[in-house]
């Protein structure tokens, strides 16, 4: 039988794999992408991506890059609450990636479907908030925090310790009420690693099924790729999804992504040959 994923108002199935599209709303985004105050483009922007073949839309009002500043609730929900209204119709799961409990509370009021927290629901109240809708949510790790994450990270087995993490939030998550079919977790590349460390996860994702929930992986545009090419975000296309379809390849269930239709084509000949 098919495993799906409970995502809101949508039950996802997961035997191919799923593209989560990128609406990033701030104005500080490490790739250049951050749309700022524009709601309407913002919805243009998601819209677009679900016409491309994002089966779910993944919405920042807060940027998480290294080095990060943190806003105000209430400019955050700013940001997100005009976007979620008007791509609230537009056929996919809303995520929306927020650590505050709440702003979580706020959007999953008006729509979100799913709540995306690079803190893996350790803010006081954000268990609660999750746990009293019907919303999915993604756990990811990360050592530290954004704005010092990058500055010396340090692991004595990093692929283990990240396994022990995401496994003991999801116990932790299903105590409080999450369903295991509204969890999927994320080792959080880039946060709180160096390359070695990125590399290092990359070569052993499958020993992070052993948190027991489906992968999440975002690696799209990001630092890694660049000290492996020299080039800057804009220009990390081509590695993004080849990096996208590695992780695929070692047992990731979605990958978050912002250039959707060149992903969507390079999984459509991946299942071809896979013959799924």
């Amino acid at each position: 039988m098919e495993q799906h994923f409970h995502c809101g108002r949508f039950a996802l199935g997961l035997a191919t794999p799923l593209i989560m599209g990128i609406v990033n709303l701030t104005d500080d985004s490490f790739s250049g992408d951050g749309l700022g105050g524009d709601p309407q483009r913002a919805i243009a922007h998601g819209l677009r991506l679900v016409e491309e073949g994002a089966h779910i839309l993944d919405i920042g009002g807060e940027s998480s890059r290294p080095g990060a500043a943190t806003i105000s609730v209430q400019q955050e929900l700013t940001r997100l609450l005009p976007v979620i209204a008007g791509l609230c119709d537009c056929g996919v799961p809303l995520s929306v990636d927020t650590t505050k409990p709440d702003v979580m509370r706020e959007v999953l009021a008006v729509g979100a479907d799913m709540i995306n927290d690079v803190a893996a629901l350790q803010a006081p109240g954000a268990l609660q908030a999750v746990a009293a809708s019907k919303a999915a949510v993604c756990l990811m790790h990360m050592q530290g925090e954004p704005v010092s994450m990058q500055r010396a990270p340090q692991y004595a087995d990093v692929v283990g310790e990240i396994v022990a993490f995401l496994a003991g939030r999801v116990r932790v998550a299903e105590a409080a009420g999450i369903a295991a079919e509204r969890i999927v977790v994320d080792p959080g590349f880039g946060f709180g690693k160096n390359l070695e460390h990125n590399l290092d996860l990359l070569r052993h994702l499958p020993a992070l099924k052993a948190a027991g929930r489906p992968l999440l992986v975002g690696l799209s545009r990001k630092s890694m790729l660049g000290l492996l090419t020299g080039r800057p975000p804009g220009e990390r296309l081509h590695t993004s999804v080849a990096a996208a379809l590695l992780a695929l390849q070692r047992g990731a269930a979605i990958v978050r992504v912002h250039d959707v239709a060149a992903t969507r084509d390079a999984i459509a000949v991946w299942n071809a040959v896979e013959d799924r």
